[in-house]
């Protein structure tokens, strides 16, 4: 499926017959070679008697040898992978498999993205990244503090050096522009965290996506924001230059060193909004975060501080679940 796409990425049209002897395969064979990239991985196709097949849109693959070129591989050992069910999920099998952090999973697509609360990540083929680093934590809980925070700074920042404008920050770890969500941060654990553990941190971001079939909130990608086609592997590296920046600046000095840097990005600080945790709904002002992380919010008057993976924040007046 690779060799086929990567034949069809320079937008031109290549009939049946050249694209068979590319592959070594019959023409009924690439006919059915089209009819699953159309049906099982969402790549749509121009058809022209005569002239043969066309991409609908550009795909432009992530490459190990366009990311080694970058210096990728100086940052992060990375594996990149045609389809996953969940690039967390891999590193995980990976590590599992004795595979030394820290390391980069990288995938075309995710039959099973998810993001916080179990709910879906849409994971269209070959338009955005779906990204998982696996780091070890080895001093304890206190390298946890504030760290989901602190990775949707690194996003925010990579956006924003891709050109990205209006990008900022919502507790616990989306990243906005204009309200609508362009790129999410799932953290998993594995281990002691009391000891020697490891963190997943996963990261979604909307690249070159224009149709989002059943998000179940607004959102927008960099190619609608800009309205240019995105290279996702110079976002690849611009990405990790920053997660390795930040994640060693709250290795060095603790959430607390970051934290006001976060406050100053966060586009609800100082605004009205609804706590959601299960059935329970709290209304309070923003006040910002404190030195870990957790939620400040003045409800009738009385400073509150909130954390926990099933939270879920909202603007007063937003009453979906």
């Amino acid at each position: 499926m690779l060799t086929l796409l990567k034949l069809l990425q320079d937008g031109h049209f290549h009939s049946g017959q050249a694209i068979g002897q590319a592959l070594r395969i019959s023409r009924s064979a690439v006919w059915k070679q089209v009819r699953r990239l159309e049906s099982e991985f969402g790549v749509e196709l121009n058809r022209v008697r005569g002239r043969g097949y066309q991409l609908v849109r550009p795909i432009v693959l992530l490459g190990d040898t366009a990311l080694a070129k970058k210096g990728l591989s100086d940052i992060y050992p990375f594996h990149i992978y045609e389809s996953l069910g969940s690039t967390n999920a891999e590193a995980i099998r990976l590590l599992e498999k004795g595979v030394e952090p820290p390391f980069l999973v990288l995938a075309e697509k995710q039959a099973a993205g998810r993001g916080r609360r179990g709910r879906i990540w849409q994971s269209p083929f070959g338009e955005n990244i779906y990204l998982s680093l696996a780091v070890r934590i080895q001093k304890g809980a206190r390298q946890l503090e504030g760290l989901s925070l602190v990775i949707g700074l690194a996003v925010m920042q990579a956006l924003r050096a891709s050109g990205v404008s209006g990008v900022g920050l919502k507790w616990p770890n989306d990243v906005l522009v204009q309200g609508k969500k362009i790129a999410g941060v799932l953290l998993e654990l594995t281990g002691d965290p009391a000891d020697v553990c490891h963190v997943i941190v996963g990261v979604g971001v909307n690249v070159n996506m224009e149709g989002g079939g059943c998000i179940e909130q607004p959102w927008t990608s960099m190619k609608l924001e800009l309205q240019s086609y995105i290279d996702r592997n110079c976002l690849v590296y611009e990405l990790c230059l920053k997660l390795r920046e930040y994640l060693v600046r709250h290795a060095e000095s603790g959430f607390v060193a970051l934290q006001k840097e976060w406050e100053l990005n966060h586009l609800w600080q100082g605004c009205e909004v609804a706590l959601i945790a299960g059935a329970q709904r709290i209304e309070g002002v923003v006040l910002g975060v404190d030195h870990v992380g957790a939620l400040r919010l003045s409800v009738n008057g009385v400073e509150q501080r909130y954390s926990g993976g099933e939270i879920s924040l909202r603007l007063r007046d937003d009453h979906r679940a």
